[in-house]
C-alpha cells in the first residue's frame, strides 16, 4: 500500500502532493548569487571604469596635498617658535653666560641656521629603458634603477661620519630624531613627501666628507649601479652655504602600554 502523501488519488491538496525538488532550490540560490555580485559590482564602479587608476591617483594627489599642507605648518611653527624665543630672551632673567650655553644647544640641535663650507650630493633614477652597459650584468629589474631608503641613508651616515656639522635633505634640516624612509620611489621626510632627484647637502670640510662617502661600503655597492644601470650620482662643492634651522615639532611620540 502506499503512503497517502505520495497519492494524488487521496483528494489532498496539489501543494501538500508536491515533491520537493532541491534542483530548483539551486537554481534560485545560483540566480541571487548572480545578482549580488552584479549589484557589488556596480556600487564599487559607480558607473565608472573599475580597470583604471583614478583611485590611485586620488590617493596621490592626498598625500601630494597634504605634504604641502605639512610644509606650510612648518614654516608657521617656525615663525611662532622665533617669535616665543624673541619673548623668552626678554623676560627670561638668565645671565649672558646662560644665553650662550643655551644658543651652543640649540645650535647643536639643529634649531638654529648654520653656515659654513658645504657639498651637495645628488642621488636620481636611472632611465626607465635603461640596459647593462658593462659585460657580465644581467639585464636591470624595475629595483634596480630607482633610489631606495638605504641609499640615502649611506650617504647622510657618510657624512655624519666625515664630520658634518649640519645635513639638510632636499630642503630640510635634519635632527637626532630625523627619519630618512621611502615608499615606492618616493621619500617621506618628516612628515612631507618628495621625489628624484633627492639632493642632500651637508656642511663641514669639504675635503674630510668627499674622502667618506669614498670610504663608505655601501656606497661603493651604489656606484656599481651607476656605472651599470645608469643610476645618478653627482657630488658638488658648493662653497659657503646657510642651512635652515629645523622647524618642525620636538615632541616625541612613543608606544604605550593598553591599560
Amino acid at each position: 500500500m502506499s503512503n497517502s502523501a505520495d497519492s494524488p488519488q487521496d483528494g489532498s491538496s496539489p501543494a501538500r502532493g508536491r515533491r520537493f525538488r532541491p534542483v530548483r532550490v539551486l537554481t534560485v540560490a545560483v540566480f541571487a548569487l548572480a545578482g549580488l555580485i552584479f549589484f557589488t559590482s556596480f556600487n564599487t564602479a559607480k558607473g565608472t571604469n573599475i580597470r583604471t587608476d583614478t583611485s590611485l591617483l586620488k590617493l596621490s594627489d592626498l598625500i601630494q596635498e597634504r605634504s604641502r599642507k605639512n610644509g606650510g605648518l612648518d614654516q608657521s611653527n617656525g615663525s611662532l617658535r622665533r617669535e616665543v624665543e624673541s619673548f623668552a630672551e626678554r623676560d627670561d632673567g638668565s645671565t649672558k653666560a646662560e644665553d650662550e650655553k643655551l644658543a651652543g644647544l640649540e645650535k647643536g640641535a639643529g634649531t638654529q641656521k648654520l653656515k659654513g663650507e658645504a657639498i651637495t650630493v645628488t642621488l636620481n633614477d636611472a632611465p626607465p629603458d635603461a640596459t647593462a652597459k658593462l659585460p657580465g650584468y644581467p639585464e636591470p629589474q624595475p629595483d634596480y634603477l630607482v633610489i631606495h631608503q638605504q641609499d640615502l641613508q649611506a650617504v647622510v651616515n657618510a657624512l655624519w661620519q666625515g664630520g658634518a656639522k649640519g645635513i639638510k635633505v632636499m630642503d630640510q634640516r635634519l635632527i637626532s630624531t630625523s627619519a630618512v624612509r621611502c615608499v615606492g620611489n618616493t621619500l617621506i621626510l618628516q612628515g612631507r613627501v618628495y621625489s628624484p632627484p633627492y639632493k642632500i647637502t651637508a656642511i663641514g670640510d669639504p675635503d674630510k666628507l668627499n674622502k667618506a662617502l669614498s670610504a663608505s661600503t655601501a656606497i661603493q655597492n651604489y656606484m656599481v649601479y651607476v656605472n651599470v644601470y645608469g643610476l645618478g650620482w653627482k657630488v658638488t662643492e658648493d662653497g659657503t652655504v646657510t642651512l635652515p634651522g629645523y622647524s618642525g615639532t620636538v615632541d616625541l611620540h612613543y608606544a604605550q602600554p593598553v591599560e
